[in-house]
């Protein structure tokens, strides 16, 4: 019975919740390749391109409340986010044609992209504060969830309970959703076949016809997708604040650095070791121990690797990590 409870508190703890978050890191980090595979550059804007395209469906979500229009079971926020989807790819689109086309003809170096797209983050981060504010936002309505602890002990009879919230499950099956889509459209249609002739021969590309303004404006649009919904289903996980967004960029680069930036497949794998690493360092692993081992040798302390005040150096040390022994990542995507 001991070692059924601690299986429940593991999965509660740990599974569960780094499932979550590794499929939001996966979106996120989506986003990252693309750009990188594509565009050839790293975006550093990609954290509050997240951060806007959330501020915007919460905007939306509100407005729908107020004339009482609901998604049933479901949040609200999900029927406001095809708003927020393209409003984001239009200010993307706007920023390209005013900013990274004139530096994209100019041929300028990776490096220099980079840090036209830092500047760019600070624009983003400085407008989404001014539309939306800096105080924390809870956006998510319905119904919390699917069943909770007290529901789980009462079936099992185990004194450990787990709890599975809605979110968790809308992030997952949106997730799913949104990767097989993904992954659809750049394998069987024209413009997803462009995309990916471009990205691995971009001479040979324009030889063969593809309008590389086209895959331009394309790539943007999925990002802009992408983005906002990894920040959507973040923020009905946990709350919306825009500068959480920000902090957000260090593991999902982590993560598209760890599956290979460039590719896709890498991406969403990535997000889930990072995920997974973070909560399992940080998790406090005292209840756990308190099941599998003797009474006599019970812990004092929380044994806990690392405090949750640190999670993000999780990330940094993995992302170290990487660069310095297999620059490529798991599945061999561009060097850095």
């Amino acid at each position: 019975m001991d070692i059924l409870n601690a299986l429940v508190a593991f999965l509660n703890y740990v599974v569960v919740p780094a499932t979550s978050y590794g499929a939001e890191l996966a979106l996120g980090a989506l986003g990252v390749t693309l750009i990188y595979g594509i565009l050839r550059f790293s975006n550093f804007a990609h954290g509050d391109t997240m951060a806007f395209g959330t501020a915007i469906t919460i905007l939306f979500t509100w407005w729908f409340q107020s004339m009482g229009i609901t998604f049933g079971f479901l949040p609200t926020a999900l029927l406001a986010l095809p708003f927020g989807i393209a409003i984001t790819a239009a200010l993307i689109l706007v920023t390209d044609r005013g900013i990274y086309r004139f530096y994209r003809k100019q041929k300028a170096a990776p490096v220099i992209m980079t840090m036209v797209s830092l500047g760019v983050m600070f624009i983003m981060n400085g407008l989404t504060r001014f539309i939306i504010g800096v105080q924390e936002q809870n956006f998510a309505d319905g119904p919390r969830f699917l069943f909770t602890a007290t529901q789980f002990r009462n079936w099992t009879g185990l004194d450990e309970g787990l709890a599975i919230r809605s979110t968790t499950v809308i992030t997952v099956v949106t997730a799913v959703i949104v990767v097989g889509a993904l992954f659809w459209f750049l394998g069987k249609t024209r413009t997803g076949k462009s995309m990916r002739a471009f990205s691995d021969n971009e001479d040979l590309a324009l030889l063969s016809g593809i309008n590389p303004e086209r895959v331009v404006m394309v790539t943007w649009i999925i990002v802009a997708a992408l983005a906002t919904i990894a920040g959507v289903l973040y923020g009905l996980d946990k709350s919306f604040k825009p500068f959480t967004y920000f902090q957000l960029l260090l593991p999902i680069f982590a993560a598209a650095v760890v599956g290979g930036l460039g590719n896709p497949l890498g991406a969403i794998a990535g997000g889930f070791v990072v995920a997974f690493s973070e909560v399992t360092v940080t998790y406090a692993w005292k209840k756990i121990v308190i099941y599998l081992l003797p009474a006599s040798l019970d812990p004092t302390g929380l044994v806990q690797l690392m405090s949750t005040d640190y999670k993000f150096a999780v990330s940094f040390a993995i992302l170290v990590i990487v660069l310095l022994f297999k620059p490529t990542g798991l599945f061999k995507g561009k060097s850095v």
